[in-house]
């Protein structure tokens, strides 16, 4: 399958992202991710009175598709690595996130980036995960070109390779990220690494340098295991000594435009992040962890659009302030924030995924994936200090059953949650489905099946939430009121409304 964007070839501006995950090809559209498409529908339909109708013609799609980058395919420029000269290589693939950054100057559209979610070995690329840049530019006929660039350490070419071993130390499990409103991108470390042995052992894969024999994981992912020195712009982190897994699952920012990697966030902490959104005044970074069970986090800039220094929080429903500021303590950061969170009595959640910010309202939206066996998690996090927000606790008492932390509860399609930065309140904005009893005869025809990415795009002045569905590996992307049955495969929903079902849509 290919990794899309979707776009109208008459307009395409630059304020957000989208992507999907392992996929193998790139297709370039323009509604999707941290870009924000202001479509178009010149006609509107109108239709008599009392009018009923037994089916529905809706007009052609202004969307189109096409092919920019495929993974495991097309060549990218390497730096010299582990002493290999530089070159080309084959890019990798396990596309998720999408970034792009805007070309202020006007001589192209801008720059695009995509993450590779992988561990394992290259000697070309670099071992871990890692991402592709390469710069865009739109013809007269609408079409996009890729351009051809030369970057300022000497590479010449049209795709390359990020550059993070020369930099900040090798990357991996490249999930999502964050687009900044400005366009600056950092990619997300998600698979959490608890030990040397995590990192080292990785996933085979036949396309990377030394070729790698078929079913066999040891050994292929970071081969360099020992401990090493942080080199940061980051107080107090530079010529801080840590072990190698401990440089791993940490925000990364890069820059698109030269294809290399910038800092590791440090004073972010260390967890399974997923993804993250910036407010609009570039002040507050909020952040998707994908673990189960999560706390919901926050960062604090000092100064707006600099991040080095401010203040990490988690939320908590039930204390006055809601926030809580994590001690920066570099032996917090080191372990897992989220452990910390929850042990200090975190609001819980079950593995948060994708953040949006509403560009208009500066609403934040971010996609709670649930988990089939989430009471099982709740116990965990419960025993820990969690305090399980009260909408699964009150699903709990829907399924007959005492508390969220039972074994049997269960959180089988997750949901979208909005957070009003104004109150301070979290709600559902969109329920993703209802009980563990499908053959109910009040189940909905429409549902949500695990909600995972999320961004926003703005039509005719109005914000509607793009949400992909991730099913055990089956994804949708969710755009248009679609209804096949019992499942909704593509809806818009308007994030000015703070509360809807899907099938009320």
């Amino acid at each position: 399958m290919s990794q899309s964007y979707f776009h109208n070839k008459n307009t395409m501006s630059n304020y957000y992202t989208f992507s999907l995950r392992q996929f193998i090809s790139f297709l370039c559209f323009l509604i999707a991710g941290h870009l924000s498409a202001q479509l178009r529908i010149e006609s509107k339909m109108q239709t008599p009175q009392n009018f009923v109708s037994d089916s529905i013609v809706s007009p052609p799609s202004p969307l189109w598709t096409q092919v920019l980058f495929i993974g495991g395919h097309d060549l990218v420029q390497t730096n010299s690595t582990y002493k290999n000269p530089k070159g080309r290589a084959i890019a990798k693939e396990g596309h998720d996130f999408i970034g792009f950054t805007a070309d202020s100057a006007g001589q192209s559209l801008g720059w695009i980036s995509i993450n590779h979610e992988l561990n394992y070995k290259d000697d070309r690329l670099g071992d871990g995960g890692g991402m592709t840049a390469f710069r865009v530019k739109r013809l007269a006929d609408g079409n996009l070109d890729v351009v051809d660039q030369t970057l300022k350490d000497g590479r010449s070419g049209k795709f390359f390779n990020v550059d993070f071993v020369n930099t900040v130390g090798e990357t991996g499990m490249n999930c999502s990220g964050i687009r900044s409103p400005n366009g600056r991108i950092w990619t997300a470390e998600e698979w959490f690494k608890t030990d040397n042995a995590s990192i080292f052992n990785g996933e085979p894969n036949t396309r990377a340098y030394p070729i790698q024999i078929a079913g066999i994981t040891t050994g292929q992912g970071i081969r360099d295991t020992a401990d090493m020195t942080i080199k940061s712009d980051i107080k107090p982190w530079n010529d801080k000594k840590i072990k190698k897994y401990q440089n791993f699952n940490w925000f990364v920012e890069i820059d698109p435009k030269q294809a290399v990697a910038i800092r590791k966030q440090y004073n972010w902490g260390r967890a399974g992040w997923e993804s993250g959104a910036i407010s609009n005044d570039l002040k507050t970074v909020y952040f998707g962890n994908d673990e189960a069970p999560t706390a919901f986090f926050k960062f604090e800039a000092k100064v707006a659009n600099q991040y080095q220094e401010g203040d990490l929080f988690f939320y908590k429903h039930d204390h006055p302030k809601k926030w809580i500021k994590i001690p920066y303590e570099t032996d917090i950061y080191l372990q897992n924030v989220n452990d910390y969170a929850v042990s200090h009595g975190a609001t819980m959640f079950l593995r948060n995924e994708w953040v949006a910010v509403d560009p208009k309202t500066d609403m934040v939206y971010w996609t709670e994936t649930g988990r089939d066996e989430g009471g099982k998690s709740f116990a965990f996090g419960t025993k820990a200090g969690g305090i399980i927000h009260p909408h699964h606790q009150k699903l709990a008492k829907d399924q007959k059953l005492p508390s969220a932390n039972d074994p049997a509860y269960l959180d089988l399609y997750g949901r979208v949650w909005y957070y009003d930065p104004k109150t301070m309140e979290t709600g559902v904005a969109v329920s993703g489905g209802p009980g563990p009893d499908p053959a109910s005869k009040s189940y909905p025809e429409n549902h949500l099946a695990n909600p995972d990415g999320l961004t926003t795009i703005v039509i005719d002045g109005h914000t509607f939430l793009v949400i992909c569905e991730d099913l055990n590996g089956y994804r949708t992307i969710v755009y248009l009121l679609v209804s096949q049955k019992k499942l909704v495969k593509c809806i818009y929903w308007t994030s000015e409304k703070q509360k809807m079902l899907p099938q009320k849509i």
